[in-house]
């Protein structure tokens, strides 16, 4: 599949930067969701123990981040 995307002049530069940039914010997302599920599955934030707290507020943000990548229909993994 072969698929053309044209921007005209230096108006339009930011809306290429994006369109060219959309697989390194799938990465960003990525390693976000990856920390997060981390800490909610073993339970550490770097080399020390998880509170209940941060394990708590970590399922809540992946919950979250799931949620608005649905709305936008957009399939993380």
């Amino acid at each position: 599949m072969k698929v053309t995307i044209e921007f005209d002049g230096n108006e339009e530069k930011e809306e290429l930067r994006e369109a060219l940039d959309g697989y390194k914010w799938k990465g960003a997302v990525l390693d976000l969701d990856e920390s997060l599920r981390k800490i909610t599955k073993y339970g550490f934030v770097g080399n020390r123990e998880a509170t209940e707290q941060e394990r708590e507020s970590a399922d809540m943000f992946r919950e979250e981040l799931r949620r608005v990548l649905d709305e936008w229909n957009l399939i993380l993994d």
